[in-house]
């Protein structure tokens, strides 16, 4: 059995949209930040954290998006979310979302100005294609994750990232990221823009 703590938008929106990629059935735990939710002590009881993502996989805790994509995936091979038996198609996923992790997800914190510079370098790195180049997989949905974010709320010139963009285009065409954007939407948004 498969749980998801999540609160819409997110960084556990990565892990909705995966969970619904691989088809895997899990039972959603929605959480509010504005109510303290990650707070409370049966949430702490679940994820001493207090932080979302939080998946349990027959009652064991799993945290982290990185490591949670990357569970997912290898579990269910078959949604082809990381290719079988390819290592370096895995130096490249992890590459990519330690990167994501490490330098994308903390650039907004600095300021509009510097995360469009580091966003940039993000464009350039994807290029014309998937984060792997012809394969979608974990990486993807990571990067869409916080670039729908910035997205939305930046509201940048159109051509600013062009590489972002198409990809971002190309993610939302996917149904398991309507899905998820339609289940969030129907709980409400409360992240800070």
């Amino acid at each position: 059995m498969l749980t998801l703590y999540f609160a819409p938008g997110a960084s556990s929106f990565a892990v909705h949209i995966a969970l619904h990629e691989v088809g895997a059935a899990f039972e959603g735990k929605p959480m509010s930040f504005k109510n303290n939710d990650m707070r409370s002590p049966d949430f702490l009881a679940v994820n001493p954290e207090g932080k979302v993502p939080t998946l349990l996989i027959d009652g064991r805790r799993l945290t982290e998006v990185a490591a949670i994509l990357y569970y997912l995936a290898k579990r269910f091979p078959e949604a082809g979310l990381l290719p079988s038996d390819d290592l370096e198609a895995d130096e490249q996923a992890l590459s990519w979302m330690s990167f994501i992790a490490s330098t994308l997800h903390p650039a907004r914190a600095r300021g509009p100005d510097y995360a469009i510079e580091v966003y940039r370098v993000a464009d350039r790195r994807l290029g014309k294609g998937w984060a792997l180049g012809e394969r979608y997989s974990i990486a993807d949905i990571h990067l869409f994750r916080l670039y729908w974010r910035l997205f939305n709320s930046l509201k940048l010139a159109p051509g600013t990232l062009p590489n972002l963009d198409a990809h971002y285009a190309r993610m939302m065409a996917r149904s398991a990221v309507q899905k998820t954007i339609e289940i969030e939407s129907a709980i409400g948004y409360e992240l800070p823009t």
